[in-house]
C-alpha cells in the first residue's frame, strides 16, 4: 500500500545482522516496533526457551533497533516519534501468559525510559496497547465463539479491535497531532482495562 517503504527481512534476535541492515536502510524520523512472539505457557511449565526467545523478540528487538534508529535521528538533528506497540496484557494478567505479559510490561517501562531520556533530542517515544486484534491470526486463533466469549465479555465495547483501529492509533502517535505527547500508553481494547 506504501510503495516508498521497502521492507528488511531479517531475525531481530541477531543483533549484528540487525545493526547493518537497519543502520544502512536510514536516514528515518519515524519508528514502529511491532514485531512481537507469544508463546504461551502455564507458569509452572515456563521453558528457558520460550522465556529467551520472548525476550529477545519483544524486548531486546525494540531496544536495539530503537537505539539504531534514534543514534541516526539525533545525528540527522532532526525530530522524531518512536511508537512501540505493547499489549493491554502488560496491564493485566492473563492465565498462560506469564511471559508475553512479562514482556509487554517491560516494554512500556522501556517506552517510558527512552521517552524521558531522548525527550530532550526532540524524539517523542509511545506505545499503543491493543486487545485481540482481527489479524489472519487472530481471526484463525479468537473466531471460536466458546474460547473468545470470557474475553469480549470483558470489553464494554464488545468486541475485538480490527487492523485499522491499532493503525490509527499508531498514526496519531507518529503525526504532530500528537505533538505534545510522549511516554504515553495509548489503550486500544474496547475498555477492557476498566472492566
Amino acid at each position: 500500500q506504501c510503495p516508498g517503504i521497502e521492507p528488511l527481512c531479517l531475525d531481530l534476535a541477531d543483533w549484528d545482522a540487525t545493526e547493518a541492515a537497519v543502520g544502512a536502510a536510514g536516514p528515518f524520523e519515524l519508528l514502529v516496533n511491532n514485531a512481537a512472539v507469544a508463546v504461551l505457557q502455564p507458569f509452572l511449565e515456563v521453558t528457558r526457551a520460550a522465556l529467551q526467545r520472548s525476550l529477545d523478540v519483544n524486548f531486546g528487538a525494540v531496544l536495539h533497533v530503537s537505539q539504531i534508529v534514534a543514534r541516526q535521528m539525533i545525528a540527522q538533528g532532526v525530530p522524531g516519534a518512536i511508537v512501540n506497540v505493547s499489549s493491554q496484557a502488560s496491564q493485566r494478567a492473563l492465565r498462560d501468559h506469564a511471559v508475553y505479559c512479562s514482556t509487554k510490561s517491560a516494554l512500556d517501562m522501556l517506552s517510558k525510559v527512552m521517552a524521558m531520556e531522548l525527550g530532550p533530542h526532540k524524539i517523542r517515544v509511545n506505545t499503543v496497547n491493543p486487545t485481540v486484534v482481527m489479524t489472519d491470526m487472530g481471526r484463525i486463533n479468537w473466531s471460536d465463539p466458546q474460547k473468545s466469549a470470557a474475553m469480549i465479555n470483558r470489553i464494554p465495547l464488545g468486541k475485538f479491535a480490527e487492523v485499522d483501529d491499532v493503525v490509527n492509533s499508531i498514526l496519531f502517535l507518529l503525526s504532530d497531532k500528537s505533538a505534545m505527547t510522549t511516554g504515553s500508553s495509548l489503550m486500544v481494547d474496547g475498555g477492557f482495562l476498566v472492566s
